[in-house]
């Protein structure tokens, strides 16, 4: 990344990202929910609207903050910079977390508010058990490694739908339904509803992520090396140009690190 938008508004892009994103999650969801009393229908359905929700926001946001929507594919770009890559110094990443968190809980409000439901009531679906944490340790790792891979082996633009490809798959595949997100976990235990989480299931949830966080980058780093390589003078050149302008400058957000 060689240059890049302020930082106060690609915060903003994360907690508006963020927001909209549970917003879809938990929004269709209770639709869902209404709409059939067959579980594995209201499964589907929110399983495709919060793919696509995803994707869109993904490519909307990234060139903005890099549409990360998630701690963990922050804390992944923190530890890039630390490394010797590019990524996010401490107080960025500092910054992006507290914006998912904060937007990942407006989100969830908003969402209970648009079905005429009482904003702000918790969760009381208690998600524990050693399979459900198993289970989210692969979702996050799966999703680290599908960002991670893509931008090492340089095809960053199919981050969006690949991500969302991966989300819809994950919460099929998974015995947690792939959380794989400590603000999006937060914000669900704000909606006593079919996406809900219980706020006693959210430790071990998190605990699970990044630990699926960090999974995810150690078998990055096995199966396409070391993300410190710089990539040629050419090609930075033409990604930089197809980026387009923000704020009066050329942006390279192509990495659209993101989560579910």
């Amino acid at each position: 990344m060689t240059a890049h938008t302020s930082l106060p508004r690609r915060a903003a892009a994360e907690l508006i990202g963020t927001a909209g994103l549970l917003a879809i999650v938990i929004g269709s969801g209770i639709q869902a929910a209404e709409l059939s009393r067959d579980t594995g229908v209201a499964l589907i359905a929110n399983s495709v609207a919060s793919a696509i929700g995803l994707g869109l926001i993904i490519t909307l946001f990234g060139p903005l903050s890099g549409a990360h929507l998630n701690p963990v594919v922050t804390l992944t770009a923190w530890w890039s910079r630390r490394t010797g890559g590019d990524g996010l110094d401490a107080r960025e990443a500092l910054v992006y977390t507290a914006a998912q968190t904060a937007g990942a809980i407006g989100g969830a409000v908003l969402a209970e508010a648009m079905f005429g439901r009482t904003p702000g009531t918790f969760a009381t679906q208690v998600r524990d058990g050693g399979h459900l944490l198993v289970g989210e340790v692969v979702a996050t790792a799966g999703l680290v490694l599908v960002i991670q891979g893509l931008g090492r082996i340089g095809r960053p633009r199919l981050v969006p739908a690949a991500v969302a490809a991966y989300v819809a798959a994950a919460i099929w595949f998974t015995s947690s339904g792939s959380f794989a997100n400590p603000a999006g976990t937060i914000g669900r235990s704000f909606s006593d509803s079919f996406t809900g989480i219980a706020p006693e299931s959210i430790p071990g949830f998190v605990a699970a992520q990044l630990i699926g966080g960090i999974l995810g980058l150690v078998l990055a780093g096995l199966l396409y090396g070391s993300s410190r390589s710089p990539r040629p003078a050419a090609v930075e050149t033409r990604t930089l140009s197809e980026a387009g302008p923000v704020d009066g400058v050329a942006t390279d957000k192509a990495a659209y690190e993101t989560i579910g």
